[in-house]
């Protein structure tokens, strides 16, 4: 595509240089760069990309889009007043639009996203679609399964993949776009057909710094929509309105306690499912727990939006089976039950443990857990609090530890738990010995909690991915028992 095509829309301050170029990528990797690419020099997290156009110019760019300092010889520079946005219109001229092709559906909140959007794809599949995903657990393309590296790609990566959906005859994709990826404007130049809200909670502070500015974040993701969207937001958060104050698109609001446009209530609970009333209508589920109703609040109201018929999504949603790591459950001997769950957030790990105690109050629960490294250390203690608040025995280990020594952070989370909830905890770094004892030492009938890492198959330990699921040592073990 011509150099000045893709600059459509893009807000160029100056242009230096011939602008009739035939682009062939685009990047802001300079790692990637190739002969006839486009260069985005883009300030990141930890690299500021501008310092790096020299090196993408050696390995063949014939443009650069930069935001900062003075043009670069020997090829075509746009300047722009911000880099990031450019990166994602041009991202979106060069792969012709694809968002405006099919329903995109977008979801952001802390909790929820990856369940919603997840159930949204094999609901609308059920419904007889061709659908595409993007979700923190993988990436689908119809039927095709693709590794997903983030919870939102970056602005070339998506539009790719929503071509390759368009391409391919999808007419839905339901994505997610977490905090940093509006902040980011990854999503900045894609069309929307609607956007949820689930809620908002303490998280990423080691990213935002503040719970402003990561209330802000996910606020742009609503701000940026067009009149043509629709908003759909839960009122049950306290900052579920605030999120659609300036909005363009149509507002709608869904909740499990109060009024709302689209209602839902529990009406039975147990380990099996739950029986809920959606809009005055009753449809038995195979997910348990309140945060549970509240993504099936959201998926209800937004396939009505999207104008499917009522019954049918009804239906639809009495087949929907619970997703990967998310509340998922292996029967062991001795009437033991084993919950895997992502819970990683302190919200996230009360709604798991409070559904999970309600259930049964006669039931002994133990959980296992432990907190990122390298991730936000204030949660720490926080989690420690809440655990021993809901389980009678805790074993603290490790997530993801990363560069963070795993000793450390359990010191973090051991400040959270009180001098009267000590004797219920043992301190295990190694997380297959933490889960193993948890599983031997639970008695009949009990339920044990594994939360943190749900789907993830694998353990950063330093730099590096270890293969590890939490899933398989259960197995093991059971097996052993």
């Amino acid at each position: 595509m011509l150099l000045s095509k893709l600059l459509e829309n893009t807000g160029f301050t100056t242009v230096k240089g011939n602008v009739g170029l035939e682009i062939g990528s685009i990047v802001f990797d300079s790692r990637k760069c190739l002969p006839g690419s486009l260069f985005v020099a883009i300030n990141g997290y930890e690299q500021d990309g501008h310092k790096y156009i020299p090196a993408a110019i050696a390995a063949g760019a014939s443009a650069v889009i930069y935001q900062e300092g003075e043009a670069p010889e020997g090829v075509a520079a746009v300047k722009v007043e911000n880099s990031r946005k450019a990166l994602a219109v041009v991202a979106a001229n060069f792969y012709d639009h694809p968002s405006r092709k099919l329903n995109l559906i977008g979801i952001t909140g802390t909790n929820g996203k990856t369940t919603t959007v997840t159930l949204l794809y094999h609901l609308f599949t059920g419904l007889g679609y061709n659908c595409g995903l993007l979700s923190t657990i993988e990436n689908r393309i119809g039927s095709e399964r693709i590794e997903a590296d983030h919870t939102t790609p970056d602005p070339v990566e998506t539009n790719f993949l929503l071509k390759e959906m368009c391409d391919r005859g999808c007419e839905y994709c339901f994505m997610e776009v977490s905090s940093q990826a509006a902040g980011q404007d990854r999503t900045y130049a894609l069309d929307f057909r609607g956007a949820i809200f689930s809620n908002i909670t303490h998280d990423h502070l080691d990213y935002h710094k503040t719970f402003a500015e990561y209330l802000r974040c996910k606020k742009l993701f609503f701000d940026y929509l067009p009149k043509t969207a629709f908003a759909l937001t839960n009122v049950d958060d306290r900052n579920g309105e605030t999120m659609v104050q300036n909005t363009r698109a149509e507002v709608y609001t869904y909740s499990c306690r109060t009024a709302a446009d689209f209602q839902c209530r529990i009406l039975e609970s147990g380990m099996d499912g739950m029986l809920l009333r959606m809009n005055g209508q009753e449809v038995w589920t195979r997910f348990i727990g309140t945060h549970n109703a509240y993504n099936l609040a959201a998926v209800y109201g937004t396939a009505i939006l999207l104008g499917a018929d009522r019954t049918e999504v009804l239906e639809n949603i009495s087949r929907l089976e619970p997703v990967k790591g998310r509340m998922e459950y292996i029967k062991g001997p001795n009437g033991v039950t084993a919950v895997v769950d992502y819970a990683h957030t302190p919200d996230a790990l009360k709604n798991v443990l409070g559904t999970l105690r309600n259930i049964n109050r006669e039931t002994v629960l133990i959980c296992v857990f432990g907190c990122g490294g390298d991730r936000d250390k204030t949660k720490r203690p926080e989690m420690g609090a809440i655990v021993s608040q809901y389980a009678d025995k805790m074993i603290v280990t490790s997530d993801n530890p990363r560069t963070e020594d795993p000793e450390a952070i359990i010191e973090d989370i051991k400040a959270g738990i009180p001098v009267t909830a000590k004797k219920k905890a043992l301190y295990i770094a190694d997380r297959r010995e933490a889960i193993r004892i948890a599983l031997m030492m639970a008695p009949k009938n009990s339920i044990v909690l594994i939360a943190g890492k749900g789907h993830e198959d694998y353990q950063i330990i330093g730099k590096t991915k270890h293969h590890f699921d939490d899933r398989e040592i259960i197995n093991e073990t059971f097996n052993m028992l």
